[in-house]
């Protein structure tokens, strides 16, 4: 499986933009504006986490993350939180699920953590100068294509150019054997 670029994270965005507006300008009228925007933001949360795991390499606990997210959405929608506590937990789903599924390091995940957080501020910015869904779902969506930069496993590699590892030492071999051992057991196929 090819991994995600920045394009199909701009098309992804593009998409998720014309839903959100689409249909929270069909339903809102109806259902009124606060729950149709609940509900719309729980939607594309599951469509994002249902693309981000059609993109990962790992193929296990899929249906548990969905099943997972179902629950924690059920949860939030039966305690109704004010809607910014709303938005980011929905946010900390989406990037529990991308940092389990794409990221094999902590650093990579406090990076896309960040990322998170400027996203939902860039979206916050673009809804209260604009006061439109499609502008603000843009920003967040736009942002979360920065991703793909981020890479899989981000640690210090200048100490690792600074001391370069004794091919003689049997433990520093049998440490690389057992990463690599690791990095094919999590990307399973």
């Amino acid at each position: 499986m090819r991994t995600p670029s920045f394009l199909e994270g701009v098309a992804v965005a593009l998409t998720a933009s014309l839903a959100a507006s689409i249909l929270f300008g069909a339903l809102a009228p109806q259902f009124g504006g606060d729950t149709v925007l609940r509900a719309v933001v729980a939607l594309l949360a599951l469509g994002y986490i249902v693309y981000l795991l059609r993109r990962s390499r790992a193929r296990v606990g899929r249906v548990s993350v969905i099943a997972g997210w179902c629950l924690a959405a059920l949860a939030l929608a039966v305690w109704h939180p004010p809607l910014l506590l709303y938005l980011v937990l929905h946010v900390g789903l989406l990037w529990l699920v991308r940092t389990l599924y794409h990221y094999a390091s902590v650093l990579s995940a406090l990076a896309d953590l960040g990322l998170n957080g400027a996203a939902l501020a860039a979206a916050l910015w673009a809804s209260t100068h604009t006061a439109s869904l499609f502008v603000s779902t843009w920003c967040f969506f736009l942002l979360q294509a920065l991703f793909v930069a981020i890479p899989r496993d981000l640690h210090d590699r200048r100490a690792a150019r600074r001391a370069p590892p004794d091919p003689r030492d049997r433990f520093q071999q049998a440490h690389r054997v057992a990463q690599a051992a690791l990095r094919r057991l999590s990307s399973v196929r």
